[in-house]
């Protein structure tokens, strides 16, 4: 078999617009008559975070050379851009890739909770062989995905986007941030199953959630599993998806060297998962331990003005350090400036690009060990 690629289009938003989406595929899952599991990869969802495609552009080659010499044993889909909508959208010279320009509403918000419309279809049909009802399970998603009826081009976009990946085994989300180190979010479920997908990439942060809050794309389709437990409590229901967002750095991170490094890491994981025959090599000492989101501070700006970075991505950082002072160009020279403190002990991994602030805007995060007392109920940044 080669690679098969097809274009889903999307409800056209205007009389001569179209947009659509192009879908890369290689095997066949179990489910498919295959003899390994299912992995989804998607890039750019928050449309201006482009260091995805890039890995992916990279990753493309790798899969078409092994599935030539009879490699791919799982089912392996890739949509190299998954959201072309955003990909659209500019204003003065600018591009808004994360928010839809009409709802303002986060592309990687909201999707569909079928949790309830999927339990009433399954019934009673659960038993006691966890593997068949994960079978179960995913045939009642998709079905009731397939039963939606979206009114807009982005709810449609979520629609193809949640069926392509409602099956899989492996579902990872490439983004970036806005000026960070290589770190992922993965459900605390799955974990420490997980922990070979941080170790093989390098990441410096595993962030740990299962209900962050916002229904991102990841979280929708793990969580299905875990969620179903609480209604249906005696039978076994197993953590049957490792869905997980890869922040990618930063989103001027467009480099080959990385983009190809993290293409052959992807690939090793993919190996090492049953989807890809070959030796992956031996995995990586893991640079840091899995850190439950509410362990994660997120500094504020205490002013508007400028901000001055007082300490770098990478660096470790204790509680009351000054991470940013802001410098406020109405205030006379001498005047001292409004700090940004950090709200717990650890790494310094990520920044906001642009370095105007306002009031409470949230400007660093800092991976800690100990849970904050702060960080409740909607953990996203947005």
């Amino acid at each position: 078999m080669t690679r098969q690629t097809e274009t889903l289009p999307l409800i056209s938003p205007a009389p001569g617009t179209t947009r659509s989406l192009l879908v890369h595929r290689w095997g066949k899952a179990v489910a498919a008559g295959g003899t390994g599991p299912k992995a989804y990869l998607q890039a750019s969802l928050h449309a201006d975070e482009l260091p995805g495609q890039l890995v992916i552009h990279h990753l493309l080659p790798l899969l078409d050379a092994a599935e030539a010499a009879g490699a791919i044993t799982g089912e392996i889909v890739v949509v190299p851009f998954a959201n072309p909508i955003g990909y659209a959208q500019m204003g003065m010279a600018r591009h808004l890739g994360r928010h839809d320009a009409e709802t303002l509403g986060n592309f990687n918000r909201h999707y569909p909770i079928l949790v309830e419309r999927v339990a009433a279809r399954l019934a009673s049909t659960l038993d006691q062989d966890g593997a068949a009802n994960v079978r179960r399970i995913r045939a009642a998603l998709l079905a009731e995905i397939a039963a939606l009826h979206p009114r807009t081009e982005v709810d449609h976009l979520r629609r193809q986007l949640y069926a392509l990946a409602a099956d899989a085994d492996i579902v990872l989300d490439l983004h970036c941030d806005d000026r960070a180190l290589m770190y992922l979010y993965v459900g605390a479920n799955v974990w420490p199953d997980a922990a070979d997908l941080p170790a093989q990439l390098g990441c410096h942060a595993a962030i740990l959630a299962d209900d962050s809050g916002g229904e991102a794309f990841d979280e929708t389709l793990g969580g299905i599993f875990w969620r179903l437990r609480a209604y249906f409590p005696n039978v076994p229901i197993p953590s049957a998806c490792l869905s997980a967002t890869l922040e990618l750095r930063g989103q001027g991170d467009v480099d080959d060297v990385l983009a190809a490094g993290d293409a052959r890491n992807l690939f090793a994981f993919l190996q090492r998962r049953g989807l890809i025959a070959g030796d992956p090599g031996p995995l990586p000492v893991a640079l840091c331990p899995g850190t439950p989101f509410e362990a994660v501070d997120v500094v504020q700006s205490p002013g508007a003005g400028v901000i001055v970075w007082q300490r770098r991505i990478g660096e470790r950082v204790q509680r009351g350090d000054v991470v940013a002072e802001i410098m406020d160009p109405t205030a006379a020279p001498g005047t001292p400036r409004a700090q940004a403190l950090a709200g717990t002990d650890g790494l310094l991994f990520t920044t906001v690009l642009h370095p105007l602030a306002r009031p409470g805007l949230k400007i660093a995060k800092i991976v800690g060990t100990e849970i904050l007392a702060h960080r409740t109920g909607y953990l996203l940044e947005d």
